[in-house]
């Protein structure tokens, strides 16, 4: 298995793309570590896999960080992988937000992963070895509108992968975002159902006009998301480094 020996700290690990990236990484070979807020939902995803560790963490809180990768550490030794997954997302028109609302969005979507990988780098340059992910967004790339302060979240973390990536390219280290379109999670289903309390929309054709920004006509598995990650941990993409890697059946 390709990543045997290898550590591995996935943020909101416990549902959706970061259980799937999670189990990914684990038949690869990797102890895993899991983070959110909800240590019992984590517990219950963890039941009975002996690779996977919890680890409770709220990436908008650095001291909480701090905690989360000491005990992390004590687990398993220093993480060499760190994936950070923990989101969050909001649709509002640009005229009723307020700085309470893109500031929620940057405290998790762009300084929570700043702090999350502040707190992973300095092991990784000791050893010289070590893979920073950031879960991106398509909309890292684009704007769409009524979700200003989302897109300003995800076009902030993909700037500073691209600048980290240049810093450590020498270290053995590689940094880079997956940036997927709309993928079958809970927090999707969520939107979906937000569309339909505001447009009267049935729940088929809400989930159509989610689809319909993917020319393949559908929402992308959690599990496609979750092999992209797998592959970037692996010594055969060492020269993918900061790069933002679409998961869009080809959107632009």
């Amino acid at each position: 298995m390709d990543l045997e020996g290898r550590h591995a700290l996935v943020t909101g690990g416990g549902t959706g793309v970061g259980a799937a990236i999670a189990l990914a990484l684990a038949d690869a070979g990797a102890h895993v570590t899991v983070t959110g807020r909800h240590l019992d939902k984590l517990e219950a995803f963890a039941a009975d896999r002996d690779a996977i560790s919890c680890v409770a963490g709220d990436v908008t809180d650095p001291a909480s960080v701090r905690e989360m990768f000491a005990q992390a550490t004590a687990i398993a030794g220093a993480p060499q992988i760190v994936v950070a997954n923990a989101g969050a997302a909001m649709s509002k028109p640009f005229t009723r937000m307020d700085e309470d609302d893109l500031r929620s969005m940057l405290d998790v979507n762009l300084i929570g992963v700043f702090t999350t990988w502040r707190a992973a780098l300095d092991p990784m340059l000791a050893t010289g070895w070590g893979r920073l992910i950031v879960i991106a967004s398509v909309a890292s790339l684009r704007g769409s509108p009524y979700i200003s302060a989302y897109c300003a979240s995800k076009h902030g973390v993909l700037g500073m992968t691209r600048a980290l990536a240049l810093e450590v390219a020498r270290k053995g280290i590689t940094v880079n975002a997956v940036c997927p379109s709309y993928v079958a999670t809970p927090m999707t289903d969520r939107t979906i159902q937000n569309i339909v309390e505001k447009t009267g929309k049935s729940q088929e054709e809400a989930e159509n006009i989610l689809k319909a920004g993917n020319p393949q006509h559908r929402l992308i598995e959690p599990e496609e998301v979750a092999d992209t990650v797998r592959f970037l941990c692996t010594d055969a993409a060492m020269s993918i480094n900061g790069q933002a890697i679409t998961l869009s059946g080809g959107e632009p």
